[in-house]
């Protein structure tokens, strides 16, 4: 056999190990509510070949790949465990146990590690809490997709509704048909159907009621059998606590913003600030995707380094408030036409970092520009250090932070020399670190953090609805703090 013979027989081997991993992994989710991840990301409901690339991914942050022969026996060894609902790494699962010297059997050694979601530590199975998306836009419908996809167990979040205003002519087809296919994020995974004479979309086996209304106090949501319920605003229409009120109607038990929230409506970034919404808080904002992006690393460079100053410039794509050709537009400058020029605009971010980050005593200014790309961001973080540092230590920090910190499902860490935006589509983190962009001279540090201000933000915003909702499971193995 040649070499090459030798180097596809093992690709079709790691194939083969891939194919058996799908039926493990979809009954674990199924059936008790586990999630199996690879460093964060996500192994459900994925092909042999993203199960592949999932793991090799790992050679750009841990430095190698990631074999499925050596995460193949701890998701092995998790089905015959007793396991509640959580999220189980059997990426970080196999680099803990090549450090552990113990002598333990990799049984013995998982058993250990997930500790927490076995016997009378595990979490029960809980109903299911209903959400309403109100508005059904760009963010809106890529809810919907993650919401869709979460509900594989039956447990956990259960998207119930979309309230939006009736347009003209076979309204609910048409909208059923932006949520199908999608220029930018591709194909919905799964199937799509229309009952028009009871105004529902079905995706997936999930029945979605279609509520036609421009005045969120006139629904009553018990109407159409939903109770207690997370109601997220996509909209942006009414931001201040005053606003977000009208939508505590019957059914409606909280209510959460996906744009930055004004006055005392609290502005959450998931992974930094969500331990702290009160119980009985109603109305809560996610604030802004730039916000998301630039306050996960900003947190970890302050805890490490130390930070006096800063200045955020975010090279932003265009959006829908902005115009296809000119044309008149409350602002300056969004008048003019997205596509063919780069627009310098606001940008509130940084002022929300306070909100978010309040021990923070730097002061971060911020700017933006408007580009002619559909998705995905980049923000260029520049930040005088308290102390002083190395490229290589800064980098080495990030990707460990990426890997084991609390916040490694907000950061990402990528080395590839060639990346560029669209590369960063479908991203779920709140940020990707750039890692040969980064420039570290003495006590000023710049980074170059891309982010799906799509994707990425709407992942956010369902993390946060699962932490209010308390079907936020926890992840093992612990991440390192």
């Amino acid at each position: 056999m040649t070499v090459n013979d030798d180097t596809f027989a093992n690709w079709k081997y790691r194939e083969e190990i891939a194919e058996s991993m799908i039926p493990i992994i979809g009954k674990l989710h199924r059936e008790r509510d586990v999630t199996v991840l690879v460093h964060s990301r996500s192994l459900v409901n994925k092909s042999v070949v993203s199960i592949l690339k999932t793991h090799r991914f790992a050679r750009q942050i841990a430095g190698e790949e990631l074999a499925v022969t050596e995460t193949m026996p701890f998701l092995r060894a998790l089905t015959t465990l007793d396991l509640g609902p959580s999220q189980i790494d059997i990426g970080m699962l196999a680099a803990t146990y090549q450090a552990d010297d113990r002598g333990l059997s990799v049984e013995e050694f998982t058993a250990e590690a997930v500790a927490g979601a076995l016997g009378d530590d595990k979490i029960e199975r809980r109903e299911g809490r209903d959400v309403v998306l109100y508005g059904f836009g760009r963010i809106g419908r890529l809810l919907a997709r993650l919401l869709i996809e979460k509900a594989g167990s039956g447990n956990g979040l259960r998207l119930r509704a979309i309230v939006v205003r009736k347009g003209a002519g076979q309204d609910i087809v048409k909208r059923a048909s932006l949520l199908r296919r999608d220029s930018i994020h591709g194909q919905f995974q799964g199937t799509i159907t229309v009952d028009e004479a009871n105004s529902r979309i079905i995706a997936n086996g999930t029945e979605i009621q279609v509520i036609y209304s421009d005045d969120p106090t006139a629904v009553d949501y018990t109407a159409y059998g939903i109770k207690d319920a997370i109601l997220i605003d996509n909209t942006g229409k009414w931001r201040d606590r005053e606003g977000l009120s009208k939508h505590l109607q019957p059914g409606i038990a909280k209510v959460v913003l996906t744009a930055p929230g004004k006055g005392d409506v609290p502005n959450v970034v998931h992974g930094v600030n969500h331990d702290m919404i009160k119980p009985d808080e109603q109305i809560i904002s996610c604030a802004s995707c730039t916000t998301n992006a630039i306050v996960p690393p900003l947190k970890a460079m302050a805890d490490e380094y130390g930070v006096l100053n800063g200045h955020v410039e975010t090279v932003h794509s265009f959006t829908n408030d902005q115009n296809l050709l000119d044309n008149y537009h409350n602002s300056d400058r969004r008048g003019r036409s997205a596509p063919l020029n780069m627009v310098i605009t606001e940008t509130g971010a940084a002022s929300a970092v306070a909100k978010a980050l309040p021990d923070l005593k730097a002061r971060i200014t911020g700017s933006s520009i408007r580009v002619p790309v559909p998705d995905v961001s980049i923000a260029i973080l520049n930040l005088r250090l308290a102390r002083e540092t190395t490229r290589e230590d800064v980098l080495d920090y990030l990707r460990n932070v990426s890997l084991t910190s609390p916040l490694k499902r907000q950061i990402d860490f990528i080395s590839a020399p060639d990346a560029v935006s669209s590369d960063f589509i479908g991203s779920r983190h709140a940020s990707i670190v750039d890692a040969g962009a980064t420039k570290v001279e003495g006590d000023n540090a710049i980074l170059y953090l891309w982010y799906d201000n799509e994707f990425g933000y709407s992942c956010q915003v369902v993390r946060v609805v699962q932490h209010v909702s308390g079907v936020e499971y926890p992840t093992y193995p612990a991440p390192v703090v």
